[in-house]
């Protein structure tokens, strides 16, 4: 029996493996731990394989890409409308098996680490802002304990500490 399925179920230390052939019978279901997942797949001959868009699915995508397979990223929403049965990761990934193997399923595009990285200065750019405007909020409320009441705005908080110098 080929294997022209394969779902990944990613977690964080052991990976759940779930392998059909075309007629959609198991061929197997390996737990892998996260360091011998690559010596795994070399061992398969390409195939699809579909994978839950998550957090570091991407990285995955792209390194599983790298050894001639072929990789889809579903939404995790997607996924839960396969599940047969309780959720766990053996169950996540025959879903995913499952759901990648549909004519009409919808898919993530895999992003580049350069994409990925350019979202990363956006988020934590975002990040910076929503702290700083939680610090000018502290500080004019405690100011006003004091009696001094300062405007909205990051200009006018400065504004309020200069005043007292």
């Amino acid at each position: 029996m080929e294997i022209t399925t394969i779902g990944l179920d990613l977690a964080k230390s052991v990976f759940q493996l779930h392998a059909v052939d075309a007629q959609g019978a198991v061929v197997w279901r390996k737990k892998v731990r996260r360091s011998a997942l690559f010596d795994t797949l070399a061992k398969v001959p390409p195939c699809l394989i579909g994978i839950e868009a998550c957090a570091t699915s991407h990285h995955w995508a792209r390194e599983i890409l790298a050894l001639g397979h072929q990789v889809r990223l579903m939404p995790p929403a997607y996924v839960k409308a396969y599940l047969r049965q309780q959720k766990n990761d053996a169950a996540d990934a025959e879903a995913i098996c499952e759901g990648v193997r549909r004519p009409t399923m919808r898919f993530v595009p895999v992003k580049s680490a350069e994409r990925q990285a350019v979202l990363v200065l956006h988020r934590l750019r975002e990040l910076l802002v929503r702290q700083r405007t939680m610090i000018i909020n502290a500080i004019r409320a405690h100011c006003a304990k004091f009696g001094l009441v300062a405007a909205r705005g990051s200009a006018m908080a400065s504004n309020c500490l200069r005043a007292e110098e």
